[in-house]
């Protein structure tokens, strides 16, 4: 059973970040799964790169298109992708060191950020580009 299932309450009207959300979904509900099925501490590590890596890509096209179309709230959303990307990789360092092993608590934390995120940080940029021509 998947962590989250995509729907159209968590589309910002613009195809190329709805797809990317689809995909960092995904990789979240990979992470779950793996974690859900008891894999190895090698895979959970595998999984959580490939989160990793996702979410700075993800987060580098947002910021590419602030610059683009000169977002005015830009620092202000950036300063958020920060804050998180450098939480995530504290997650990977401790996973990584084996400090910790994954837990429901991150897979939670993961889960309600990227939502809450969406819905509510990612959504205030949808007018505005969509009233750039960006859709």
């Amino acid at each position: 059973m998947a962590l989250i299932e995509w729907s159209d309450k968590y589309s910002v009207g613009i195809h190329s970040i709805d797809e990317q959300h689809k995909i960092w979904i995904g990789l979240i509900n990979k992470l779950h799964e793996a974690m859900r099925q008891g894999d190895s501490h090698n895979v959970l590590k595998s999984v959580l790169a490939e989160v990793v890596s996702y979410t700075k890509t993800h987060l580098s096209h947002e910021e590419k298109l602030f610059a683009q179309y000169n977002y005015p709230e830009s620092a202000a959303h950036i300063a958020i992708h920060k804050k998180f990307t450098d939480q995530i990789l504290e997650y990977q360092k401790e996973q990584s060191d084996n400090k910790t092993m994954l837990s429901l608590e991150v897979m939670n934390v993961l889960r309600n950020w990227l939502i809450d995120h969406i819905t509510n940080t990612d959504k205030k940029y949808s007018q505005f580009f969509i009233s750039k021509g960006l859709k």
